[in-house]
């Protein structure tokens, strides 16, 4: 590739800055690209007003496709099947799966003639990040002689065993039958026509077709905006202080967190904070009394970005029992401010989470968990000076790696190698086995 920046057309139907989950991850890519490539987005209506404000004129920068009249009431029967309250998430797959290759077409409708035109180098679908729907965009592309970038993907992770009852109050009914979509031949043809594919997570990656292998690129979707996380943890003296940040649902696992440290609360050793809402605020609240920790668990409901970090930076240690996490944003921005993460060694968490700059214990049953995040909040809270080490070394590592202006150079190297002809970058090592578990090499503190 020359010295000329690529002209891009971004697909990011779910992009907005203004909200969270994907919509930020969809928006926080695609403007990033815009510094390092010739990029015009386009994106769902709804996204439009805040693309805006945001600074990015219609029809210059962006575009805003209505889909609608398809996807509103659609949008509206999910809300209903899911009963609200942020759960059910494969159904919401399946009705973004109904709705969405309305918009694709209209994509095509509005874009098709200067694609094929060769007005630009490179088509890359951003969003949906789920690897269930398929783009029918791709083969489109493929014939045109245009690249298409496909990603990152990530999703689908299967729940582990010993969650069913998690799994079924968060009205996961359609996971049990979330791989079929395997079969769907949309799927076969989009990875097939695609001339890259971004594997947002190393499960992603391992469920790829072997015939698609060799253009599959591992890069986590997820990374920080250093204005959002400009903090540095600077907890004061005193006993450990512990944070959590995410909803308040089961999967989350903050019942099994509250319940691991409830000895070293009661005793005085450690402090909780605990960002975020959900259903089981009143449960939560409810354990603590039980337990007889109220006074050392703080609950502060939902906060906006600015207050979470503030809250953050106070903490020796960012303590997340999740067990099914896709990307785990929220332990990459805890690092951002150099507070060391404690996780469960399963799906995203567990891949960004390696010896040196975190700590995890398996995944296991809830019993198991329970018992490991005790042994392990009990040891690191004996040297303060160690988890300030871990919680720098995190803090470097994400700078290097996870911001999205590098994200967006490391995609743009994609770019690169496709316009070139060039094998596929590698941006990330394989996982080691070193421990992140140094409890496991002696008996935890009491």
């Amino acid at each position: 590739m020359t010295g000329q920046k690529p002209r891009v057309l971004a697909i990011a139907e779910a992009a907005n800055p203004e909200w969270v989950s994907v919509p930020l991850v969809g928006w926080s890519l695609a403007n990033a690209l815009r510094e390092v490539a010739d990029v015009h987005i386009v994106t769902q209506i709804r996204n439009r007003d805040a693309f805006e404000r945001a600074g990015l004129r219609e029809g210059v920068d962006f575009t805003a496709i209505d889909s609608e009249a398809l996807a509103r009431p659609l949008w509206a029967i999910g809300q209903k099947l899911r009963m609200g309250e942020g759960k059910g998430w494969t159904t919401l797959q399946l009705i973004n799966a109904l709705s969405y290759p309305l918009f694709e077409h209209l994509v095509w409708k509005t874009f098709g003639a200067d694609i094929r035109a060769r007005k630009y180098d490179i088509v890359h679908r951003i969003t949906p990040l789920s690897p269930t729907l398929s783009s029918p965009i791709a083969a489109k592309c493929a014939r045109a002689g245009v690249p298409f970038v496909l990603g990152p993907l990530n999703g689908g992770v299967p729940w582990p065993r010993g969650f069913d009852r998690e799994r079924r109050r968060e009205r996961e009914w359609l996971s049990y039958l979330r791989s079929a979509y395997k079969a769907l031949p949309g799927r076969r043809a989009t990875l097939t026509h695609a001339s890259a594919i971004l594997a947002g997570s190393r499960h992603t990656l391992g469920e790829m077709p072997q015939a698609v292998r060799g253009k599959c690129i591992y890069l986590p979707e997820n990374a920080i905006d250093p204005a959002r996380f400009s903090r540095a943890a600077a907890p004061g003296a005193g006993p450990m202080r512990a944070g959590f940040v995410g909803r308040l649902v089961p999967y989350k696992g903050p019942d099994m967190l509250i319940e691991a440290a409830a000895p070293m609360l009661r005793e005085g050793k450690l402090l909780l904070d605990l960002v975020g809402d959900g259903p089981m605020m009143a449960d939560l609240r409810a354990q603590a009394e039980a337990l007889g920790v109220s006074g050392a668990i703080t609950f502060h409901g939902w906060l906006p970005h600015q207050q979470v970090q503030n809250v953050l930076a106070t903490c020796h240690l960012f303590a997340f029992p999740s067990i099914r996490e896709f990307g785990g944003g929220v332990v990459l921005e805890a690092m951002a401010l150099g507070v060391p993460p404690l996780i469960v060694d399963y799906a995203g968490p567990g891949e960004l989470v390696q010896a040196g700059r975190g700590y995890k214990v398996p995944i296991g049953p809830r019993e198991s968990i329970i018992a490991e995040f005790r042994r392990a909040l009990e040891f690191l809270a004996g040297d303060h000076a160690a988890l300030s080490e871990t919680g720098q070394a995190a803090r470097n590592w994400v700078a290097q790696n996870f911001t999205w202006a590098r994200k967006a150079e490391q995609v743009l190297a994609v770019y690169g190698a496709l316009l070139s002809a060039a094998p596929p970058p590698v941006f990330f090592d394989a996982p080691t086995q070193a421990t992140c578990a140094p409890w496991a090499d002696g008996e935890a503190t009491t």
